[in-house]
């Protein structure tokens, strides 16, 4: 069983959400990365989604943009992010790691080479945001031969036809984008949510992860309460546009924000379980 799948069943054993929060490798400077990685675990997140930057991120808004911006003036490379997390590695070996990406960087540097040294890095999943699965039979086969799990991208327009063939190639998990338009964008509707969540788990009895627009503790817990995992994205990448130089501040309040979401995820559902 992976680390992914072995975590979901610990949690569900628990009746417990998972946290997943993400960050740009190197944003706002490669020191930080990894440190952070671990005070994020200290947290209460328990998987890490680790983003590879891109120059052209077409699904992310401004937030994310920026922090790809910030991580490339670092010259911050695919293979600096695997080196990350093989750093990262060495001291926690249970965190499972999901690369989420644009298909370019690994492409360039080929699927099976990018495969194997994320295997031998310790990442655990890759989620190309604009690679269709119809198109993704050579990637997800380099990936799966390396213990790797693909991750695929569902939205509030998805029609059943392709939920299916999703799907059907998807494994450890599947994200369901909350909100349509780009990350940091508008207000998600938990109820809607809930529709969508229970929709997909019609065709699929992967967890299903929830994503766009969760940006405090109380939309944590709401959110919660109808999917498997939570994936903060754009509030955590905003504390630390806020205070590129001071990484003690960055570590502090993202800290901060992990612990009241991962409260209020386990208050609500203890409310809920009794």
């Amino acid at each position: 069983m992976s680390r992914l799948s072995s975590r979901f069943e610990q949690l569900k054993a628990q009746n417990k959400t998972a946290l997943i929060p993400y960050i740009t490798a190197g944003d706002s400077n490669p020191s930080i990365t990894v440190p952070l990685m671990h005070r994020m675990v200290e947290a209460g997140a328990d998987i890490i989604e680790l983003g590879i930057p891109f120059s052209d991120p077409m699904a992310d808004g401004p937030t994310i943009q920026l922090a790809c911006e910030r991580a490339l003036a670092h010259h911050t490379s695919l293979r600096d992010v695997i080196k990350m997390t093989q750093e990262f590695r060495q001291t926690d070996k249970d965190t499972p790691i999901v690369f989420m990406g644009y298909l370019n960087p690994v492409e360039a540097m080929g699927y099976s080479e990018f495969a194997q040294a994320a295997e031998q890095a310790g990442v655990d999943a890759l989620l190309t945001v604009d690679m269709p699965p119809e198109e993704s039979r050579e990637l997800v086969t380099s990936l799966k031969a390396h213990h790797i799990d693909p991750i695929f991208l569902l939205s509030p327009t998805t029609q059943d036809e392709r939920i299916k063939k999703i799907t059907a190639v998807a494994s450890a998990f599947l994200y369901y984008v909350s909100l349509k338009g780009v990350t940091g964008d508008n207000v998600l509707n938990v109820s809607e949510v809930e529709a969508q969540v229970s929709k997909i788990k019609q065709f699929s009895n992967l967890p299903v992860g929830v994503g766009f627009g969760i940006k405090n503790a109380e939309t944590a817990a709401a959110v919660a309460s109808v999917s498997d995992a939570v994936i903060v994205g754009s509030a955590i990448v905003k504390i630390i546009e806020n205070n590129i130089d001071d990484a003690d501040t960055i570590m502090n309040q993202i800290t901060d924000l992990l612990s009241d979401m991962r409260a209020a995820m386990d208050q609500n559902q203890n409310k809920t379980q009794s």
